[in-house]
């Protein structure tokens, strides 16, 4: 039987240079609990160092965690992966971690934290996770399914580092399971009509989790799931 799950599958936590440092997991956690969300995703900048601690958190609070990564692709595209295996995840970020290059300027970016689940600093990732990877969009998105994973566009209605805004175009056989909104416009002032779309709501602050977010009917909360109803497109953003 099908049930109904209020779904954000775009979230960043403090890990993210750009994440308000409240964004930790137990945080984000209770607030997408007063905003009725069933299922988040977190998702943070070429990173999933902080996603197996939210799993473990979301379990005490009934809220269903994926983990993800918004990788930045060599042609700075955000390209969004989520996961139903943490070994997935955990090869995907090893492959992002292996193409990309800098090291973070904690004054210029912000900081970049790990933290446990009392929301302590366990260390400071030293990447430069706001910079592109040398990966191209289409493999990583070759590498997602190849683990697989799901492969979502970022905000493509944004300039900044959405495919159109950057590329101009959705690259001919480029295989996204689907493409991401920003709560900027609806689906109805969207132009490209191919892929399933839905929303999230890219919260680096609290207050941000869940002003967007889409409805998925599923048999479980899973990306697997996810990924049937995506298919049939029957989606309520």
């Amino acid at each position: 039987m099908l049930k109904i799950f209020n779904t954000d599958l775009h979230i960043h936590t403090c890990l993210s240079p750009c994440g308000d440092l409240d964004m930790t997991p137990k945080r984000i956690i209770n607030t997408a609990k007063s905003k009725k969300l069933d299922i988040i995703g977190i998702c943070d900048h070429n990173s999933a160092e902080n996603v197996l601690i939210s799993k473990k958190i979301g379990k005490t609070f009934e809220i269903t965690v994926i983990g993800g990564i918004e990788i930045t692709t060599s042609e700075e595209v955000h390209l969004l992966a989520l996961f139903d295996n943490d070994d997935d995840l955990l090869k995907l970020q090893e492959l992002v971690y292996e193409n990309l290059p800098g090291v973070n300027d904690e004054n210029a970016f912000g900081l970049q934290l790990v933290v446990n689940e009392n929301d302590e600093i366990v260390r400071h990732n030293q990447r430069l996770l706001i910079g592109a990877t040398k990966l191209t969009i289409e493999k990583c998105v070759e590498a997602i399914h190849s683990l697989n994973g799901i492969a979502i566009a970022s905000h493509i209605d944004r300039e900044g580092f959405g495919i159109i805004g950057q590329l101009g175009f959705i690259p001919e056989g480029l295989e996204l399971d689907a493409v991401e909104i920003s709560p900027n416009i609806t689906k109805d002032k969207l132009t490209v009509k191919k892929f399933p779309v839905i929303t999230g709501s890219d919260a680096h602050f609290l207050a941000d989790i869940g002003k967007t977010w889409t409805q998925f009917s599923l048999k479980e909360p899973v990306v697997k799931e996810i990924k049937k109803a995506l298919l049939k497109t029957t989606l309520k953003i």
